[in-house]
């Protein structure tokens, strides 16, 4: 193995370019992993075209994706669940483990939480990374790379869907259709809940979402969706309403749709950090509004799902690009959502 890698470095807004880095070496506790695949996430883009989410603002040189799999090339000394040819997914984000909320369990909250790709920690578009191996997941040899990269987005799904406490008999709507919202439906279907309800403006998402098992899709474009998630619910509205496309819209209707007593739970990113949201509603409904960030402790979980097929995740990708256009990746995934789903970026042969 030679000394120098290859990394998609975002040099400005809307441009990359492919640099030789050094290749880390990993210290005690640690693995190095020689990355396979990464998925393009939302904040991938945004960061890419904007900028900045939020606080966080790009400093360039810097290297986008936290999505990942590949597999071990060396191990740090101490480590001993895994060995070189280890097929593998890593969990992007390190919290400090000494704070109050990762003593409760809730690390995903840690404020000291060290996470891929959101600035100013670079991410995982490179030929190799360092991880620590407690959170580096080995899978199963049939699990295709790109498949393992996408556990990722699959435990943002199961959060949500632990968050709400989903239960079989529930009737559940995932307002949004993209990555996100189909791998809460997948989330969903795993936990026995069946009658899930799908909502988007793309149809080849809501085809997909009909055939990963939702009972019901709805083209926002197209249906009055507050009149036919009333005529499915005989008039209730749904127990749990989950809004993952991160738009002002679909949050405000999530709390029309919801049934009294229901539950929201807020899993996109919306444009606006500030915006007309139906208090009233939420108090007459006495509703149970809930936030995601991230996820905590599922990552086990979800390795474990894919490894026994109980969800189908390269069912999502739909375009593939090398290392070297990584550009054009994140390009694609932002002005072709209508014909895209899950761009996956691939590393070496």
């Amino acid at each position: 193995m030679g000394q120098a890698m290859k990394a998609a470095v975002m040099k400005d807004i809307r441009h990359i370019e492919i640099e030789e880095l050094p290749i880390p070496v990993p210290k005690e506790g640690e693995v190095l992993v020689r990355i396979r695949s990464v998925g393009v996430c939302g904040s991938d883009v945004h960061y890419f075209v904007e900028g900045r989410i939020g606080d966080f603002v790009v400093q360039t040189p810097f290297i986008l994706g936290h999505e990942c799999s590949g597999e071990v090339v060396e191990v740090g000394k101490g480590v001993t669940h895994l060995k070189p040819g280890d097929r593998v997914t890593m969990e992007p984000g390190i919290p400090c483990g000494r704070c109050d909320f990762c003593r409760q369990g809730r690390y995903n909250l840690c404020p000291e939480v060290v996470f891929w790709a959101t600035p100013p920690v670079n991410g995982t578009f490179c030929e190799y990374v360092v991880h620590p191996a407690n959170f580096t997941y080995p899978v199963d040899p049939s699990v295709s790379f790109e498949e393992a990269a996408l556990v990722e987005p699959l435990a943002v799904g199961m959060y949500a869907v632990h968050r709400a406490q989903a239960k079989p008999g529930d009737v559940a709507l995932v307002l949004g259709s993209g990555p996100i919202g189909l791998v809460t439906l997948q989330a969903l279907l795993s936990r026995g809940v069946t009658e899930i309800i799908a909502v988007d403006v793309v149809e080849k998402r809501l085809e997909k979402a009909r055939e990963l098992g939702a009972r019901l899709v709805l083209n926002a474009a197209k249906d009055n969706v507050e009149e036919e998630v009333r005529a499915f619910t005989q008039g209730r509205g749904a127990d749990l309403v989950f809004e993952t496309a991160g738009s002002v819209q679909t949050a405000q209707l999530s709390v029309e749709v919801a049934k009294r007593g229901g539950k929201v739970v807020l899993v996109g990113l919306p444009s606006k950090t500030h915006f007309d949201f139906g208090v009233i509603r939420i108090l007459d409904k006495e509703l149970d509004v809930l936030g995601v960030f991230r996820y905590a402790n599922m990552y086990k979980g979800c390795v474990d799902l894919l490894n026994a097929r109980r969800v189908n995740l390269a069912t999502l990708i739909t375009h593939r690009f090398p290392l070297e256009k990584t550009q054009e990746a994140l390009l694609f995934a932002h002005e072709h959502k209508a014909e895209s789903i899950k761009v996956v970026v691939n590393v070496g042969s």
